[in-house]
């Protein structure tokens, strides 16, 4: 996942719009939690825009970083089976304030010293039945917009945060996450960082994604199963960040997710292990 940059390497959480990208697998929430934020500070200085003139200026204000490189991920949340793809993704952060990416946009509302909370929109991307044969005659999840907030504390490198999201639509579902994620420059070039999460859902999110109701069991031959509220799974990531130059920067991230309580014992998952992997490059205006 690439990161969030106070004022300019790498302009919002750009992690989560790979995720976004490709989460049927994931019902639109982010594998490993958010992205590991980092202070550009700490890094080369932002590159003076001139290559593209006037074009690059507003770029460069924004703090544009066009990227792109392949992940993998299990086929579906609960699935045994994996599939890699291609990731394209760009980001923009206005005045440390807003950031638009594929996930939506983040909105800053308040900051006071080591405390943030910020207002999110987003979207859920649901899930497909034809995503691995272990889903079939279990319909599809539609696609749904998700609001919500976000509240974190700021310790050091360590970054503490809560934060809640309604599917409007899809899943009708309530997620909630809770975590802490950690960030320790080794040079001007390379960042390290680590996270660690856990997510809560609320019954109809749990349901739509881990029950089966009469009518889906009599289709898929899976056993019928009500899924309650409740603490869903904990995920854990390793990353590393490395600039190439002034522009160019290459992330890679392993995560691992654990499905726990009603999800981990749905007749949908067929693993309750669920790791992943990515390799991005991107460039910063």
């Amino acid at each position: 996942m690439f990161a969030k940059m106070d004022s300019g390497l790498f302009a919002g959480r750009a992690s989560l719009a790979v995720m976004a990208i490709l989460f049927s697998t994931h019902s639109g929430r982010a594998l490993a939690a958010d992205a590991i934020a980092v202070n550009s500070d700490d890094f080369i200085p932002p590159p003076e825009p001139s290559r593209f003139g006037r074009i690059e200026q507003k770029l460069s204000d924004w703090h544009v970083v066009l990227g792109g490189g392949a992940i993998i991920v299990p086929k579906y949340e609960g699935s045994d089976g994996f599939k890699i793809m291609p990731v394209p993704f760009v980001t923009a952060t206005f005045l440390d304030t807003v950031t638009i990416d594929p996930t939506g946009a983040n909105i800053a509302v308040y900051e006071q010293g080591p405390f943030e909370f910020s207002a999110r929109l987003g979207y859920e991307m649901g899930r497909k039945e034809d995503d691995s044969d272990h889903l079939r005659g279990m319909g599809d999840v539609d696609m749904g917009a998700t609001v919500g907030a976000k509240a974190a504390v700021k310790f050091g490198p360590a970054e503490i945060f809560a934060q809640l999201d309604k599917t409007i639509g899809g899943s009708d579902g309530l997620e909630g996450r809770v975590g802490i994620e950690v960030t320790q420059p080794l040079s001007q070039s390379l960042m390290i960082g680590a996270s660690a999460s856990a997510v809560f859902a609320d019954e109809n999110h749990m349901q739509a994604y881990f029950g089966v109701t009469p009518e889906q069991s009599a289709r898929s031959g899976l056993a019928r199963y009500d899924a309650g509220a409740g603490l869903k799974r904990a995920d854990f990531s390793i990353s590393a960040i490395y600039m190439l130059n002034q522009n160019w920067m290459v992330r890679g991230e392993a995560g691992v997710g654990v499905l726990l309580g009603d999800a981990a014992d749905s007749p949908v998952v067929v693993d309750k292990i669920q790791p992943s992997g990515m390799l991005l490059v991107g460039y910063r205006f």
